[in-house]
């Protein structure tokens, strides 16, 4: 009987615990997907200028009370189920839906098939990075399709088949796995012909690819 009880209590103390940890994923302090998903929606509406590194800090608690206070909702800085509603967001969710994963795979396999696979998932991130920057369209699929950003539609290779590691580097860009250091920009160097291109700042470079701001 005491073996019982005791198997209840230890039963009873992980079900709470387990209630804790999900009902703190989006307050101060919590790390995570869900919370780079908060921020990058954030920055989209203009609420949020800080970076979007998948720490709630006080920006991050700071951004979400505005949204909070603009959209009619309790003003607690804790992004619960309906913040996370009006933010167009679900608990878990990268933000993006299986036809920007599918997009994104299918640039990272044309731009980068036979790279190493942290240059595939680099230049995945160059993509969301751009989705990111003032300078470029809020839209994978508007970063993708912009006039003369990618050779890769004018010479056929978006429409090959896309290699099943650009699918798994495509997932862990979106969940938010940077190996180009932020970077906007990416070049080879053997065959880069752009003297502009050649003369932005180089962060790293990684395979055949120089990452660039």
């Amino acid at each position: 009987m005491n073996r019982l009880i005791k198997i209840i209590i230890i039963a009873l103390t992980v079900s709470c615990l387990l209630c804790i940890s999900a009902a703190a994923l989006s307050r101060m302090g919590s790390v995570g997907n869900e919370v780079t998903s908060i921020q990058n929606v954030l920055k989209k509406k203009g609420y949020y200028t800080g970076k979007v590194d998948g720490i709630f800090g006080s920006k991050t608690l700071a951004a979400v009370k505005s949204f909070q206070r603009a959209n009619g909702l309790k003003v607690d800085g804790i992004a619960g189920p309906q913040t996370l509603k009006a933010l167009g967001i679900s608990s878990g969710s990268s933000g993006y839906s299986s036809n920007d994963y599918n997009l994104l795979a299918r640039i990272i396999s044309a731009e980068s098939r036979g790279e190493p696979y942290l240059g595939q998932v680099a230049v995945g991130a160059v993509i969301l990075n751009r989705v990111e920057h003032p300078s470029f369209p809020d839209t994978i699929s508007g970063v993708i399709y912009q006039n003369g950003a990618f050779s890769c539609l004018k010479d056929g290779q978006f429409y090959e088949p896309v290699s099943s590691s650009a699918y798994t580097a495509a997932r862990d860009a979106l969940n938010g796995l940077d190996p180009s250091g932020g970077a906007i920009y990416y070049y080879n160097p053997k065959t880069a012909t752009s003297s502009w291109i050649r003369s932005r700042p180089v962060i790293t470079t990684i395979g055949n690819h120089v990452f660039c701001r």
